[in-house]
């Protein structure tokens, strides 16, 4: 006889019609945790006092536009047909490689007006991006989406993973992969490791930690993709995010080696840099 299991109400507080779901405090935390992280090393860098936070501001509601619009682009047959929905992102259907690819045009565009190293940019912000998604996985969770495919009760107790997670991946009376957590714990090491390569000396250059960002999430990204069920193609058996990985692995190899050796060979370890511009930083160092 089949097992239900009660799932998580994806609804954390209700107030007469105003609902706060448990996805968007998770992203929330994950956000703020993020900020944190990216404000104190931007700090060390010698960055403009909130600097970051005037970034998120912009970057995070482009970044979450950018990632519905990446989902409607690779589904455009059913949102033309249904455009009343284009903007439900409740419903689900946002894309985190839409979410990066906005973020980093904006960063671009903002870095250059306030005159701060796009690179060094990126640099401070990768693990702290990175921790963000790990945790925004867990949003995946509650609302049991992003899953890989059926699986066994015994196949989940064998990861010996914790009573919670295997009923709440229990959908409709079938368990599934928790592709959400790969992706999650993958993120997670990626943010360790991270933070202790841009703290060894004269390792990495300027350009090298976020290069090293999207080499790490995207690798991951390319075989834990292969094992979801709500992948979305480009053509029969093509992924999108597989493809896009692959091509951000190849490219961000491509550019470090180029960097390296030919455009850029005598940029400054990330461990020197400090750009100065942080006048309140000044003043105590004097």
């Amino acid at each position: 006889m089949t097992e239900f299991f009660a799932a998580i109400d994806p609804v954390a507080i209700s107030i007469g019609r105003i609902e706060i779901a448990w996805y968007g405090i998770i992203i929330g935390i994950g956000m703020i945790i993020a900020m944190y992280m990216a404000t104190n090393e931007g700090d060390k860098k010698g960055m403009p006092q909130d600097f970051i936070l005037d970034l998120a501001f912009i970057m995070v509601p482009l970044a979450i536009l950018g990632a519905r619009l990446y989902y409607v682009i690779f589904k455009l047959d059913y949102y033309l047909a249904n455009p009343d929905q284009i903007l439900q992102i409740w419903n689900g259907g946002i894309a985190i490689y839409g979410a990066l690819i906005t973020g980093a045009i904006v960063i671009a565009v903002f870095t250059k007006k306030k005159k701060v190293p796009f690179m060094l940019t990126l640099d401070v912000l990768a693990p702290a991006v990175l921790i963000a998604q790990s945790i925004g996985r867990w949003g995946n969770f509650v609302n049991q989406e992003a899953h890989g495919r059926e699986v066994s009760r015994q196949f989940l107790e064998g990861l010996f993973l914790p009573e919670f997670i295997i009923n709440q991946m229990n959908i409709k009376g079938t368990f599934y992969h928790p592709t959400f957590l790969y992706e999650s714990l993958w993120s997670l090491i990626g943010v360790g490791l991270l933070l202790y390569l841009r703290r060894k000396p004269q390792l990495l250059r300027e350009g090298e930690v976020f290069l090293s960002y999207v080499i790490w999430y995207a690798f991951g990204r390319f075989f834990i993709e292969g094992m979801r069920t709500d992948s979305l193609y480009l053509f029969a058996n093509i992924r999108v995010s597989q493809m896009l990985s692959v091509l951000l692995v190849l490219g961000a190899i491509a550019v470090w080696v180029y960097r390296r050796y030919n455009y850029y060979p005598k940029a400054p370890y990330y461990t020197e840099i400090n750009i100065g511009m942080n006048k309140n930083k000044e003043i105590k160092q004097k």
